[in-house]
């Protein structure tokens, strides 16, 4: 028994993942509709009934989309988000729940403590500091694996350093290029907002926190069989310029995976403390 993970999109026009389990899927954010998510669950022969729940790291819309929810209970799938934000969830979905008043009971908050979307599948979740509101990555143990996730996040806090670790599979975000942003012409205050300590991760903080991680788990753990790079800007960063920079660490060269926002990566397969396996069959991974 296994768990795999594969990102169907992955950037600021949307953000969701699959994670498929012996128990069923889980989807991690659902930053475009069912409709243009569908046909990527498809080419990975997944349906919506083989998805039992949603976790969502926020409310950005990016990474949840209101046409979900009546989804959610035409397919009886449960959503998670943290309490912090539920009552704007709750706010955001009453036109909906007063047309479907069972769907209410589809919308689960959870706290800072473990909890299990679906059974034998533990979330923690790791509070990270994004925009007023906040964003929360997850140290995902089950069958046999541990995989860290966390996207938008403004910096690297010391905890999530402290939790990632001995994983099977690294997900984490890399941005931007900062010489890329100060030159994009943005407005000033979005620069400040992106790079600002609250917005997003550079390039730079994220190769720095997967050194770190790496340098403490080579001498007591195992490195992460996959090192998948999230929520890359199509304006202010680019493949070759995450290349040039995480390919100075050769541990990182065979791992990386550069997840995009219009093509999805392969089957990436967690292995407990053994070899991973890229199912090559469902898709071409984006290893450019």
């Amino acid at each position: 028994m296994s768990l795999h993970l594969c990102i169907l999109a992955s950037g600021s026009s949307g953000n969701c993942s699959v994670l498929r389990s012996p128990q069923g899927c889980v989807l991690i954010d659902c930053g475009l509709g069912p409709r243009a998510i569908l046909p990527r669950l498809a080419v990975a022969q997944i349906n919506l009934a083989l998805v039992r729940a949603i976790v969502l790291t926020h409310l950005d819309t990016d990474h949840f989309a209101q046409p979900w929810l009546k989804a959610i209970v035409r397919h009886q799938i449960k959503l998670f988000c943290h309490r912090s934000v539920y009552r704007k969830l709750l706010a955001d979905a009453s036109p909906m729940i007063s047309q479907l008043p069972e769907l209410v009971h589809h919308l689960i908050p959870f706290e800072e403590d473990t909890f299990q979307p679906i059974p034998r599948l533990h979330f923690q979740p790791l509070a990270l500091a994004h925009d007023q509101t906040g964003s929360w990555g997850f140290l995902v143990e089950g069958f046999g694996c541990r995989m860290g996730y966390a996207t938008d996040l403004g910096h690297v806090p010391n905890h999530l350093i402290e939790r990632f670790h001995n994983l099977n599979l690294l997900a984490l975000e890399s941005n931007y290029d900062p010489d890329m942003q100060r030159n994009s012409g943005r407005p000033w205050f979005l620069q400040q907002r992106i790079m600002g300590g609250s917005g997003h991760l550079s390039n730079q903080q994220c190769f720095d926190a997967i050194v770190r991680i790496f340098d403490r788990d080579e001498s007591g753990g195992h490195l992460p069989h996959h090192v998948v790079l999230l929520h890359r800007s199509r304006q202010c960063n680019s493949p070759q310029a995450v290349r040039r920079l995480f390919d100075t660490d050769q541990r990182l060269v065979d791992r990386l995976v550069l997840a995009d926002q219009y093509q999805p990566t392969g089957w990436l397969s967690l292995k407990h403390r053994g070899s991973a396996v890229f199912d090559e069959s469902l898709f071409v991974a984006n290893k450019a």
